[in-house]
């Protein structure tokens, strides 16, 4: 049983912020300025399987860094949004284009910049330490914080809703 109050079977479509949601809140700098971002392996575990069993997964970002190009790439997305100003608009062009209809899609968000995507989708979810205003517009709070596992906990809950969790025997590799 979910821990999600929603018919989590309809979710087609999920899509992520990164900065406090794929990776922590706090970023540390290289010398040369550029921040750095830790990512979860679970998180990483989970996007991975999700994509193999047909899962629409995005992420729409208004930083830029190649390294998170490279390491959801590596994990098989293609949908990675980064520079995005105004996630809205990219939300939508990204449902879009991949025909999900906004009770179809979850979106994970845990900042003001994520609300207008939050409250476009049928299942807003946020990490355990979004803010406040976040936190009101979602459906769902997880249990764990941005870049702790928070990612993992909704796929995880989503496929295994679906029947779509350690199902076949992929699931066991990377």
């Amino acid at each position: 049983m979910s821990a999600i109050d929603y018919d989590l079977k309809k979710i087609r479509g999920i899509a992520f912020d990164v900065d406090g949601v794929l990776s922590p809140s706090t970023i540390p700098c290289s010398p040369a300025g550029e921040p750095l971002r830790m990512v979860n392996i679970k998180d990483g575990y989970a996007i991975q399987h999700a994509v193999k069993r047909g899962y629409k997964l995005a992420i729409i970002t208004g930083g830029t860094t190649k390294a998170m190009q490279v390491r959801y790439e590596g994990l098989g997305m293609t949908d990675i949004f980064q520079g995005a100003a105004h996630k809205l608009v990219v939300l939508e062009r990204w449902m879009a284009s991949r025909d999900l209809k906004p009770e179809e899609v979850a979106y994970m968000g845990d900042d003001i910049p994520d609300l207008t995507c939050l409250r476009h989708v049928g299942l807003p979810v946020c990490p355990a330490d979004a803010v406040w205003e976040v936190k009101e517009a979602c459906r769902y709070i997880s249990k764990a914080n941005g870049g702790y596992g928070c990612a993992r906990d909704l796929i995880e809950q989503v496929m295994k809703a679906r029947g779509d969790w350690m199902d076949a025997a992929d699931a066991f590799g990377w």
